[in-house]
């Protein structure tokens, strides 16, 4: 690897989906859920992949796991800074 090459840590095969949720889906995903940005975990403003993702405080980022039981799940956080 070259000296300045960087790590693309969203590609390694541990690393699932992030991707930061728009406005209106944060909106929605409130309601639907009756419930405050303090009331979902929350992911550090220094993290990684918040940094990759160039997120912002308040913004909820949607994580999406494959699952053997499942298929997929999804997980949300909401960027806090720390």
């Amino acid at each position: 690897m070259e000296e300045n090459a960087k790590f693309d840590i969203m590609q390694h095969h541990l690393v699932p989906k992030h991707e930061i949720i728009s406005k209106d889906e944060k909106e929605q995903l409130l309601k639907k859920y009756n419930i405050s940005l303090k009331q979902i975990p929350f992911i550090l403003s220094e993290d990684p992949i918040v940094k990759n993702l160039n997120a912002k405080e308040d913004d909820v980022i949607k994580i999406t796991r494959k699952s053997p039981t499942a298929g997929e799940s999804v997980y949300y956080r909401v960027i806090i800074h720390g």
